[in-house]
């Protein structure tokens, strides 16, 4: 359907001078656009005839005769189901609007319409509904594509090639349009296929470059990014576009690069601290042991002080003190392994729970489980590193364990753990 042009001399051949001859011509200014379509049928030059529905009357042209006689809001309502002049999509079906192209004018000129519509909204900043009227001007070529492919050679012989040359210009358009709208709703993958599309049409589309590199530098893809910047650059040189997503590639690409760097020395450097401190265990006869699920520690964990990767630091362990007659505990984050135990009982002990005054650092005795299952004695006055190279005890995931029990009743304790740990072994 062609979209006539209105002549200048279209209002001289209204008789203005005439008087209203009925009701319906009071309507105002609202009932113009029904003027407008009569006015037409009073300057057509076909003969009267009857019209179909029996009237007299000019013939109109079928897509113009449904509208005689019907008001501006009847016309816009019939309009507005038309995807040419539509402009609201939620209150058409998509459907039912493809199978109006065959009837609302070409292909091209249905997809032109969506297109228009599209750029008009983008203009809006609408950038949801602008996409959804480049989606449909795509469908509709798409349909016209899959039409011709199964086209026989005869019928393919006559296409129009300015018509296809033009359809597949629009496409072009629609897509990095579409492309457009995905960039600005964050639809980054969705941006990419469209701009690969649209370069699959024409290999020197220069915004398919730029959005493709903008959609691939958000999603960290900056090698990818930095391709297709350069691929448009080849195209156009001095486009300022690309020339500023280039400088926000190069960029990132120092930001990447210095992360990785970072990474890569964390990792190096964790990797040294891990071999020095085996090493130091090692050097020491310390005996540790994993099991398969170990306690959340948090930062918590064996290392060396000051200078994790300094043979010479000293070793400081994560250390629990146990009172299993009340079943409660203390937490030492990093008892240093040339320290006595009686220095850390100094400042925990009296205990603030402790209503009979049982736990002082000179009336408690203090207990390590040996590798056997048995008990060793832990004087106060004793380093750290003197116990742990006794070569009965090991410690078990990263943590020092020691028993601190109330000398009046350390002997009944240590015979009930013998006992319980007897029936452990005979049940086992």
């Amino acid at each position: 359907m062609k979209i006539e042009e209105i002549s200048d001399d279209f209002k001289d051949s209204v008789k203005v001078s005439d008087p209203p001859q009925n009701a319906e011509s009071l309507r105002g200014p609202e009932d113009l656009l029904t003027q407008a379509m009569n006015a037409y049928a009073s300057t057509s030059s076909a003969p009267a005839a009857p019209n179909e529905d029996g009237s007299a009357g000019p013939q109109l042209p079928p897509s113009i005769a449904k509208f005689r006689n019907r008001s501006t809001d009847e016309i816009l309502a019939d309009l507005n189901k038309s995807p040419l002049f539509m402009t609201d999509l939620e209150e058409n079906d998509d459907l039912e609007a493809l199978r109006a192209l065959a009837y609302e004018g070409t292909p091209e000129e249905v997809a032109l319409g969506f297109k228009d519509r599209g750029n008009e909204c983008f203009k809006g900043r609408d950038w949801f509904n602008a996409k959804e009227f480049y989606r449909q001007g795509i469908e509709v070529l798409l349909l016209e594509i899959r039409k011709r492919q199964k086209a026989s050679p005869e019928e393919r012989s006559k296409e129009d090639a300015e018509e296809v040359k033009r359809e597949i210009g629009i496409l072009e358009a629609c897509l990095v349009n579409r492309a457009a709208c995905h960039l600005e709703l964050k639809n980054y993958r969705s941006c990419t296929q469209d701009c690969g599309s649209a370069l699959r049409i024409n290999g020197k589309n220069v915004k398919a470059y730029y959005r493709s590199s903008k959609a691939l530098l958000a999603l960290g893809k900056v090698l990818e990014a930095d391709d297709a910047c350069a691929r448009g650059l080849a195209v156009d040189p001095e486009n300022a576009s690309l020339k500023a997503v280039a400088q926000e590639i190069i960029k990132k690409n120092e930001e990447v690069t210095a992360r990785k760097k970072r990474e890569l020395e964390r990792e190096q450097r964790k990797r040294l601290e891990d071999v020095t401190l085996r090493t130091a265990l090692k050097a020491r006869g310390i005996k540790v042991k994993k099991t398969a699920q170990p306690p959340e520690m948090e930062d918590a964990k064996i290392q060396l002080v000051p200078d994790p990767v300094d043979p010479t630091s000293t070793l400081s362990f994560p250390t629990v003190l146990l009172y299993p007659l009340h079943l409660e505990s203390d937490f030492i984050k990093a008892f240093n392994e040339t320290e006595p135990l009686g220095h850390h009982l100094s400042y925990i002990l009296p205990l603030p729970w402790d209503k009979e005054g049982l736990y002082k650092p000179a009336s408690v005795e203090c207990y390590m489980e040996t590798i056997t299952g048995g008990l060793i004695k832990v004087g106060r006055k004793v380093s750290l590193l003197k116990v742990l190279t006794s070569g009965n005890v090991e410690v078990v995931d990263e943590v020092v364990k020691i028993f601190v029990v109330p000398k009046a009743k350390a002997d009944d304790w240590v015979l009930d753990f013998k006992r319980k740990k007897a029936a452990d072994k005979s049940s086992g």
